[in-house]
């Protein structure tokens, strides 16, 4: 029986061969070079080794315009192509016309109605929930599958509970910022505590989004604690993956891998398979819509 973990990166794309743009070139990120020896850019956007794929992702899914998180990320959960269906790129939050695609069809929801055990690792503090009780609607693409699926988002109960993650994987802002009274963990055992809550599950979701606002020029002075963060999480996934698991890391448009520019970008997403079926996962994906239905058949086959 196959378990897969996603971990959704917000706003990373492949991108040119340049340090000077290209933070993948301008830094080491162990969770690329140490684990395929090299780095994919725009004239070698595949990777392969020991079983682990690096690949390109079609975010522009043949619609004009700069691809977005709202309709990108609707289109991975719910295998639909939601920028065809309104006819533009639109985000950052789903357009109210893919309510009723979010409702019907995200992977939350289809896999729970198929008696799957389905877990979102995000946690949310207080003031999200009191922003929700105003009544406001506009919430990001995962949330609001979440919450369309009948499940409850976690909150700081399930951090201390190690059941959970906050976005920014060790806590430490909900302690400096937030004024949360809670033991910062590091990377590494928050990569444990992943993997760990993945292998209770069928499916598994974490949603990482600080990389597009490094891409947005937001988080200038932690910019370096950010991807050092990042980078030490996802290696430790990537190298401690049990055997029974698939990993899934994908995006849903370009923009980090650019920080010339303060915007989104036309290039690919990128993804990684790893672990169980990862090849035939790197075989079945080549547009964002092809996401939802690539896990489905893993899980329900």
């Amino acid at each position: 029986m196959s378990k897969i973990l996603v971990i959704f990166l917000d706003g990373v794309g492949i991108g040119k061969n340049d340090p000077d743009s290209n933070p993948f070139f301008r830094h080491e990120f162990r969770f690329i070079k140490n684990v395929f020896d090299d780095i994919p850019h725009l004239d070698n956007q595949k990777l392969e080794k020991n079983n682990t794929f690096l690949f390109p992702v079609d975010a522009c899914m043949g619609v004009d315009g700069i691809p977005q998180s709202g309709t990108g990320q609707t289109s991975i959960l719910c295998g639909v192509n939601a920028s065809e269906i309104l006819g533009q790129h639109f985000g950052p939050f789903p357009h109210s016309k893919l309510y009723p695609v979010l409702e019907k069809s995200n992977l939350f929801k289809v896999l729970s109605e198929k008696e799957k055990r389905v877990k979102f690792i995000n946690a949310y503090p207080q003031r999200f929930f009191d922003y929700l009780n105003t009544g406001h609607k506009r919430i990001g693409t995962f949330a609001s599958a979440v919450l369309r699926s009948g499940m409850k988002l976690n909150g700081f109960d399930e951090v201390i509970e190690g059941k959970a993650l906050t976005a920014e994987i060790t806590g430490q802002v909900w302690k400096d910022r937030l004024g949360y009274s809670l033991d910062v963990i590091t990377p590494e055992q928050a990569g444990e505590r992943l993997i760990n809550l993945s292998l209770e599950n069928d499916f598994t979701l974490y949603e990482y989004f600080f990389t597009d606002h490094l891409g947005h020029g937001r988080n200038k002075d932690s910019f370096d604690i950010i991807i050092n963060t990042l980078d030490s999480f996802l290696f430790s996934v990537l190298t401690n993956l049990p055997k029974e698991l698939t990993l899934l890391i994908c995006s849903d448009h370009g923009n980090f891998e650019d920080l010339s520019i303060k915007q989104h970008t036309f290039n690919p997403a990128l993804a990684i398979t790893a672990g169980k079926n990862s090849g035939l996962l790197a075989t079945r994906i080549k547009k964002l819509y092809n996401i939802q239905p690539a896990i489905m058949d893993l899980l329900c086959e």
